[in-house]
């Protein structure tokens, strides 16, 4: 099967000009299949402070009320996403910036939690195989925001990990994939506040010991979680590690490999 590459940029990356200008130009020469799915950052957190709509968060998630909708939809899907794709295609990367409602490429339904209401938050329930493996057989580069819909007119604020993730495995039947987690530490850190104590390579059964033993960074354990979701799922490889380091991380050379046993 032909190799695709599913890679996630944080948004940290984003907020920083020089390392979104370097790990773009890095990201367009690799010669392969590729899909580029990117979080937020915090521009959307600082035109909502501009337009006095507060914001909310519950362990780190954005509660999404309609007007921060509005404001993280004209964001992400417009100008982080064009900016992204106009970069690309300076450095001659054919891209294309999608989100979810666009040709009905992801669709999701708005979360259901017992105790907090998220708003007009996303889970994802389908990808549009179909619609993706035809622009990669087309030599297109697809740019992911992390905006769903729901097949009934609304959009969705979805997290972008997860997007990765379920494109991943939606692809993984066609393509031979391997799922990139990028940002702006070294990989998984048994010591957060130190780069240098990068897990080479994660199974299960050393994850489970190391979240008993509370050594993973709580903020991690969700982006842990898609990985092993993703492996189960028919995803080959998947690789965290630091954006600047992206032809290391994609060899296996730099970041932490995670591995079923």
């Amino acid at each position: 099967m032909t190799r695709l590459l599913v890679v996630k940029i944080s948004g940290n990356i984003i907020d920083d000009e020089v390392k979104l200008f370097s790990f773009l130009k890095e990201f367009a020469g690799i010669d392969a299949p590729k899909i580029l799915v990117h979080g937020g950052g915090k521009l959307a957190t600082k035109l909502a402070e501009t337009m006095g709509v507060k914001q909310q968060l519950v362990d780190g998630r954005r509660i999404t009320d309609a007007e921060t909708l509005k404001i993280v939809t004209m964001v992400y899907a417009g100008y982080i996403n064009k900016n992204i794709v106009a970069r690309l295609q300076s450095h001659h990367c054919n891209a294309l910036g999608l989100c979810g409602a666009d040709g009905d490429s992801i669709l999701a339904h708005k979360r259901k939690h017992p105790v907090v209401d998220y708003g007009y938050v996303g889970d994802v329930d389908a990808i549009n195989t179909t619609l993706l493996k035809s622009l990669l057989d087309q030599n297109i580069t697809i740019v992911f925001a992390p905006i769903t819909h729901d097949q009934q007119g609304q959009l969705l604020n979805t997290n972008a990990d997860t997007i990765a993730q379920e494109v991943a495995k939606g692809l993984s039947h066609q393509f031979d994939v391997s799922l990139v987690y990028s940002f702006e530490k070294s990989g998984v850190l048994l010591d957060a506040e130190d780069d240098s104590t990068v897990i080479a390579e994660l199974t299960p059964s050393y994850y489970k010991q190391l979240k008993e033993k509370e050594k993973i960074f709580a903020g991690m354990i969700p982006k842990l979680d898609n990985a092993f979701t993703a492996l189960n799922n028919g995803v080959k490889k998947v690789i965290i590690g630091k954006a600047e380091n992206l032809r290391q991380l994609i060899d296996g050379s730099s970041g932490t490999t995670i591995i079923n046993e």
